[in-house]
Formats: structure tokens, C-alpha cells, sequence
């Protein structure tokens, strides 16, 4: 066997692995759209409670983003990646056996934490290993891993609950993330000894890496970074805060959809991700090689997001399950961010680049899920209908959007080839 097909081997086994903690990942991320029904009625939570507990599984991921980013800088992705998912599997035998909200949303926030890693961990490690294209690819198969984790938390969850329960359903799951652990300590090689120095020339002259300053400094005032943040929070985090929550109650409240229909209506909003994200990773390099960047392939396709977002929200009851899977598969093409982000620092600093672009996005998730609960409740107790309500919750999200957007536009990048 030559020796490129070995490590085409050894890549895809490295892949699979941490693609399989991911896909775990994804779905308890996701899976409280689906129960969202069934905790409303055994423990009374409302709009803005379930807002809350999705939103604790972000709150507790966030938190975690600037110590990963050093962390995976210095000791390297398999190592922190190891460490922080003991922590989810301690969350999810938390959240199984939780009596209260309070005792749920603590155990939520544990998971976030624990699986805080499963993203920022790979993407690091390919940022080392692999070439700009190849990241690229691999970081939106990455995300379709993820999107396939987000569709098992409708359907699939939705067949085992009968026969499991949703306790029974976390138990399994923190088996799932002892088995993925075993999986990585097992496949993965090993980190290098020293993961915090400059391992490639820095891709701007500006940027220094020195252990010592961390680099969170030099990564905030970064141009590309500070171009990229307001999307990530309002348009990025907008679109996970629809996709693993809001969703759903818009499909059951607002278009009066039973139980078991907003689930068959969650797995089309999944599923049309994960076609988004593997169709990403087949024409990412094709579209490179013809001069395309990820700054010009969001500027172009992000308006249509936008038009479907806005499309959705006057539609009100009769905005179906597809209305809100179009918005979400091409609000996908944001993804292209944070490999744009890696690839705008030296590789010393890829792990707190990525870290620290995750806290803006997971910091725009948790307030999106929290705050959209949050306004809804509010505009109910002051009389407005359900659906008036929703919809005035998501004109706020989209108008964060739109000014996310032209912020984008008119900011720059420091080694941009092609600004759109």
C-alpha cells in the first residue's frame, strides 16, 4: 500500500472518530425541540423557562470557549477533547436522574460544558494537519456529522421515547459519550509535547504569537475577526437558536402541529442541513479553484437567507416546516466563517481564533434562545396573540440579521485576496 493512501487512512479514522463525539454532540444540543412538548407538560415550563433550559446548554459551551482556545493551543486538541467530554458524560447522568428545572438547567449547563470541545477540537487539529482546501472540506463534513446528530434528535428520539423515556434517553446518551472517549484515546494519535509554538510563518506580518500574552488580544482586534463577529452572534446564532429550539414551537403553537408532526417537521429542517453542509464540502474546493472566498460566497448568498427569513415570518401559521428548512440550509453558507477565521491566524494561534469565534456565535445562540422566549411571554401577558407574538420575536432576529450583514459589508480583511 503507497504511503499517501496510509494516511488518507489514518486521516479518515481521525475524522470518524471525532465525528462521532460530534454527532452526539449535536443531538442533546438539538434534542430539547423535540421534548420541548412533553417538558412543558410535566413540569409547566414556559415560554421563556424553555428558553432558558436550551439556552444553558450554550450558556455553559460559551463559558468554556476563551480556556479551550488556550488550552487546545497548548495542549493539544486530543487531550482537552478527552478531558472536557468527562464532563458531558457527568451532565447527562445529572440531567437523568434532575427532579427540578433548576436541577435540569444545571445539568444542561454541564453538558454544554462538556461538549464544548467536540467542535473546536477537530477544527484545530485539521487547521495543523491539512491544507486550507482541505479544511474546508472537511470542516463543513465536520458540520454535516453534526447535522446528523440534530436529525437523529427528531424522529429517532421521538420512536424511542415510548420505550425509554426521556431520562432513559440521557443515560444512553452519556454512554454514547464514554464510548466516543474511548473511541479518541484509542484512534487518535497523540498530540505533539509542545502544541504552543509557531508552527507556520504568521499569515500577517501584524500578528506576533507569544504563550505568554495568550493571544486572546491580537485575535479580538484582528479585522477578519471583528468582519465576521456581529454575523456570528445575530445570523449564526440565529440560525442554531431556529434550528435546535425555535423550530419546533413555532411549528406546534404557532401552525397547531401535534407532537408527532413538528417532529416529522424538525427532521426536514435537519435534514435539508445536512445536505447543505455535504454539498459545502464537495464544491468548497471547486469553488476555490475558480477564485471564489469564503467573504465573497457569503456576501452573495447570505441576501437570500435573509428574503426566506423574512419570507417565513409573514407567512405566520402558514409557514411550514419547509419555509424554515430553507432559511436554516442557506444560512448554512455562514459556516464558511470559521474556517476563514482559522485560516486568518498562524496555526499557533488556531485553537483561540476558533475558541474565541465560537464564544460570539454560542454567546448569539444562548441570548436568541433565551431573549426570543423571553419577548414572546412578554407580548402574550400583554395580550397580543400567539402568532403576533412569534412574529414579532423573529422580526427582531432578523433585523439583528440585516445589521449583521451590512456590518460585514462594510468591514474588511487583513490578507482578503477578493473582497466582495
Amino acid at each position: 500500500m503507497s504511503q499517501p493512501s496510509v494516511a488518507t487512512r489514518q486521516a479518515a479514522v481521525v475524522f470518524l472518530c471525532f465525528a462521532f463525539a460530534y454527532f452526539f454532540s449535536a443531538l442533546v444540543r438539538g434534542v430539547t425541540a423535540t421534548l420541548a412538548p412533553i417538558f412543558s407538560a410535566e413540569i409547566g415550563l414556559s415560554a421563556g423557562d424553555l428558553g432558558l433550559l436550551a439556552g444553558a446548554y450554550f450558556f455553559g459551551f460559551a463559558a468554556m470557549q476563551l480556556p479551550l482556545g488556550g488550552a487546545l493551543d497548548r495542549f493539544g486538541p486530543k487531550r482537552v477533547l478527552l478531558f472536557f467530554l468527562t464532563f458531558a458524560v457527568l451532565g447527562c447522568a445529572a440531567f437523568a436522574v434532575a427532579r427540578s428545572f433548576v436541577g435540569l438547567t444545571l445539568a444542561r449547563t454541564l453538558i454544554g460544558m462538556g461538549v464544548s470541545a467536540c467542535l473546536m477540537a477537530p477544527m484545530t487539529r485539521f487547521r495543523h494537519s491539512f491544507s486550507a482546501t482541505a479544511q474546508m472540506r472537511a470542516n463543513s463534513w465536520m458540520l454535516m456529522s453534526g447535522s446528523l446528530g440534530m436529525l437523529a434528535s427528531t424522529l429517532p428520539v421521538q420512536w424511542l421515547l415510548p420505550l425509554w423515556g426521556w431520562r432513559g434517553l440521557f443515560v444512553g446518551l452519556a454512554v454514547m459519550f464514554a464510548a466516543a472517549m474511548l473511541l479518541i484515546a484509542t484512534f487518535v494519535r497523540a498530540d505533539p509535547a509542545h502544541v504552543d509554538l509557531p508552527l507556520s510563518p504568521s499569515p500577517s506580518p501584524s500578528l506576533s504569537v507569544s504563550p505568554a500574552q495568550g493571544g486572546y488580544a491580537q485575535v479580538f482586534r484582528h479585522p477578519t475577526f471583528i468582519r465576521f463577529a456581529p454575523m456570528g452572534f445575530f445570523h449564526y446564532g440565529g440560525m442554531v437558536a431556529v434550528q435546535s429550539l425555535w423550530a419546533g414551537p413555532w411549528l406546534s403553537q404557532v401552525g397547531g402541529l401535534s407532537a408527532a408532526d413538528t417532529a416529522v417537521g424538525l427532521f426536514g429542517i435537519n435534514f435539508a442541513m445536512l445536505v447543505s453542509f455535504w454539498l459545502w464540502g464537495v464544491w468548497v474546493p471547486r469553488l476555490y479553484a475558480s477564485g471564489w472566498t469564503a467573504q465573497s460566497l457569503i456576501a452573495r448568498a447570505l441576501p437570500l437567507s435573509l428574503l426566506l427569513l423574512v419570507g417565513a415570518i409573514a407567512l405566520g401559521r402558514h409557514a411550514t416546516a419547509l419555509a424554515w428548512a430553507l432559511f436554516c440550509a442557506t444560512s448554512t453558507v455562514v459556516s464558511l466563517s470559521q474556517p476563514a477565521i482559522a485560516q486568518a491566524f498562524p496555526q499557533a494561534l488556531a485553537g483561540r481564533a476558533l475558541s474565541a469565534y465560537n464564544l460570539v456565535i454560542f454567546l448569539g445562540i444562548f441570548v436568541t434562545q433565551w431573549g426570543m422566549g423571553l419577548v414572546i411571554d412578554a407580548l402574550k401577558a400583554a395580550g397580543w396573540r400567539t402568532e403576533s407574538s412569534f412574529q414579532a420575536a423573529f422580526a427582531l432576529m432578523a433585523a439583528a440579521c440585516l445589521f449583521s450583514y451590512v456590518w460585514f459589508l462594510r468591514g474588511r480583511d487583513s490578507r482578503s485576496t477578493a473582497q466582495p
